[in-house]
């Protein structure tokens, strides 16, 4: 059986309007929705070819930079380790944590932003890793003053005041790729200006070509490595980083959340819309939008916020964007997500971003309704559908390994009876990648951004709605995507059943 289609952006852009805020963004929309599909496939081809390890000349000139800094970094927390033992400490525990942390402080840009992905990454990685990375999140140093000007003015070939009034030459942030400025348009906007960090697309590839050929060596050597699938996570990273630095594919995905929130009615979210004529590659200026991360919106706006409604909006919007319109931000950390003053959220950087088709689309509602109905063999049937678990793999035996793992963790994890804490659900699903892992499956990148997105709800909910039973929101959450897509359910659970031979629930 066919799965349904996924609407068309061009089809909703047509018969929605939120676009006409901006003069312009609906014909500059229309264009960027066209060009961006055979744009990301090129990203995709040119982080494959960095991802495998070479020995062309750029390849080893690359090495051999970056080697110096990884012998210098891992020999300096030797050093210390040594010390350690010679004063009668011994080996510390996590040691080759720290070895990674000294390569990713003295590597630069591209180690910090994979310092990043380990620290926003709790439930997919180690705690012990994300713990130690935590520092990577933190602000880095502006740049010069006088450069991002130079960049904006670079980018579009005019002069900043033709452009922007009350460019703020001090940043409101500073991080590893880009910082961004407040400035207002000629006709009163406030703005946000992206501004990336020059040569970074140069030393972002000399850094990946030297961890593809680092990746390699030690899928050679380390048995641990090629289950955890070292190469391909360089890949993923490579593909994640290329997307995020060409702001133009920001702009596209802030366009398409736009329209997807729009047609679907989301009152509750607010984005912010790109500028249409200041958009490049390496500079992007977009509407600022309001309120402070949802971490502070207790103390800043104590009288709207209402933690389970945020809750249960947030888990809407983030399962309908991705099962309804098959596009979603990729990226949704606490820094990203605000609570404005009249109690909405607004979301910020859209670098990162998930997209998905209608087999995976399938995939994913088959895994949440697996999980929806306790059924372990129909979650692992769902991620087998995305690319998960290769076909032919015995699902019960799994389903056995990671039920065993549940029951080690807490019982109640899959008798359900006793409420269901968000961090309960961070606990099973980090149980079923663990698993997944150990087996030596690897995760495609969609699959492994949906789930970051469900673990950061366990953030959301500790600081805002920490009593909430997640049991009792599976039923009005099902409940309004069945009113709203039921042609779509009936289609993707019909084709489960003709599957299963006895209905979803049989194992």
């Amino acid at each position: 059986m066919a799965n349904p289609p996924l609407p068309d952006m061009v089809d909703v852009l047509d018969r929605t309007t939120g676009v006409d805020e901006r003069p312009g963004l609906r014909e500059f929309a229309r264009l960027w929705l066209a060009w961006a599909p055979a744009a990301r496939g090129q990203v995709a081809a040119e982080a494959l070819a960095l991802a495998r390890p070479s020995l062309r000349p750029a390849t080893v000139r690359a090495v051999g930079r970056t080697g110096r800094t990884i012998t210098s970094g891992v020999a300096s927390s030797l050093a210390r380790d040594v010390r350690r033992r010679l004063d009668g400490g011994g080996r510390a525990p996590g040691a080759s944590v720290r070895h990674v942390q000294e390569v990713v402080k003295l590597g630069g840009p591209t180690y910090v932003k994979l310092g990043q992905f380990i620290s926003t990454a709790r439930g997919l990685l180690p705690d012990e890793w994300v713990d130690a990375f935590a520092w990577c999140r933190d602000a880095v140093a502006p740049l010069p003053a006088g450069v991002a000007e130079r960049i904006v003015e670079e980018a579009f070939g005019v002069p900043l005041d033709r452009v922007l009034r009350d460019f703020d030459p001090v940043p409101l942030g500073a991080a590893s790729i880009a910082q961004v400025h407040a400035a207002r348009l000629p006709d009163g906007t406030e703005v946000v200006v992206k501004v990336r960090r020059p040569g970074l697309r140069r030393q972002l590839e000399r850094d990946l070509r030297a961890m593809a050929v680092a990746a390699a060596g030690g899928e050679r050597v380390s048995r641990h490595a090629r289950l955890a699938n070292v190469t391909g996570f360089v890949e993923l990273f490579a593909t994640l980083l290329l997307e995020e630095i060409d702001f133009r594919f920001e702009a596209v995905t802030q366009v398409e959340l736009a329209l997807a929130s729009e047609d679907a009615g989301h009152d509750f979210l607010i984005l912010p819309r790109p500028v249409p004529s200041l958009v490049a590659e390496d500079v992007l200026v977009m509407t600022r939008v309001p309120g402070v991360p949802y971490t502070r919106a207790r103390e800043a706006f104590p009288d709207q916020v209402d933690g389970e409604r945020l809750l249960r909006l947030a888990i809407t919007g983030v399962l309908e964007h991705t099962l309804a319109y098959g596009v979603f931000h990729g990226d949704l950390h606490a820094g990203n997500v605000f609570i404005s003053p009249t109690g909405q959220f607004s979301i910020i950087d859209f670098g990162i971003a998930g997209r998905v088709d209608d087999e995976q689309r399938a995939a994913l509602f088959t895994f949440l309704y697996g999980f929806a109905q306790n059924d372990t063999v129909v979650q692992l049937r769902g991620l087998q559908r995305f690319g998960a678990v290769p076909p032919g793999h015995d699902l019960t035996a799994l389903a056995r390994t990671i039920e065993d793992r549940l029951n080690a963790i807490d019982p109640s994890l899959l008798a359900r009876d006793q409420p269901m804490s968000v961090t309960m659900l961070g606990q099973a699903l980090g149980a079923v990648i663990r698993v997944l892992s150990e087996s030596g499956f690897s995760l495609p990148k969609e699959l492994v951004l949906f789930f970051k997105n469900l673990l950061y709800l366990n953030g959301f909910a500790t600081t805002l709605a920490r009593d909430t039973n997640l049991f009792d929101e599976i039923p009005p959450i099902f409940a309004y995507f069945v009113e709203r897509y039921p042609d779509e359910l009936a289609s993707i659970i019909g084709g489960l059943e003709t599957e299963t031979g006895a209905g979803p629930a049989a194992r």
